[in-house]
């Protein structure tokens, strides 16, 4: 089952929706932020986890990156107002390789140009898997059940799309991948 849905609707805590409103308002240009991380499971399926990072894995357009990062960034003066902050997370989660082809719109109300997309559910877990830390454990234990994921989708994602690209520690990530498995339902 791969689930895929061109434009989702997002209802944002406060904090969030007015550190984003204030993004947008601060930048010359359209600009989106291709998402993944704790914001997209809190955001479109519910997570009750606080997060006070916005993880993307690219800007674009690319040259928008740097006045992305001085508008939100870490350092920037909304970081200090809201306590939040956009986060470049690009090259160091493990991705498939056709996850830009299976990005979801995320609809943010009342933006003009700040433009949000989000890696689909299984892109999402196959992002945390090579990590495996204990909270991806649990993100992946929340997600599973609540949108009925299927183990063989994401297997094969993994095999196809993810593995080629992994450089070391295949019998590591073949240890998490097992682990995972007993997250999904038996079929």
């Amino acid at each position: 089952m791969n689930i895929v849905a061109a434009q989702v609707t997002v209802s944002l805590p406060k904090p969030w929706l007015a550190f984003l409103k204030e993004v947008d308002a601060a930048l010359s240009e359209p600009v989106t932020l291709q998402c993944l991380g704790g914001f997209v499971l809190t955001a479109l399926y519910g997570l009750p986890r606080y997060t006070g990072d916005l993880d993307y894995i690219q800007v674009i357009p690319r040259e928008a990156a740097d006045q992305v990062e001085k508008i939100g960034g870490r350092e920037s003066a909304l970081c200090k107002k809201h306590r939040l902050f956009l986060q470049g997370v690009g090259g160091i989660a493990d991705l498939p390789a056709e996850y830009e082809s299976r990005l979801q719109q995320m609809k943010l109300e009342n933006m003009e140009k700040l433009k949000l997309s989000a890696l689909d559910p299984y892109d999402l877990l196959l992002s945390k898997i090579s990590r495996n830390s204990p909270k991806d454990q649990e993100d992946a234990k929340y997600l599973i059940p609540k949108l009925k994921l299927e183990f063989e989708p994401f297997q094969n994602r993994w095999q196809q799309e993810v593995i080629p690209w992994v450089a070391t520690n295949h019998e590591r990530h073949d240890l998490s991948m097992q682990l995972w498995k007993d997250y999904f339902p038996k079929p």
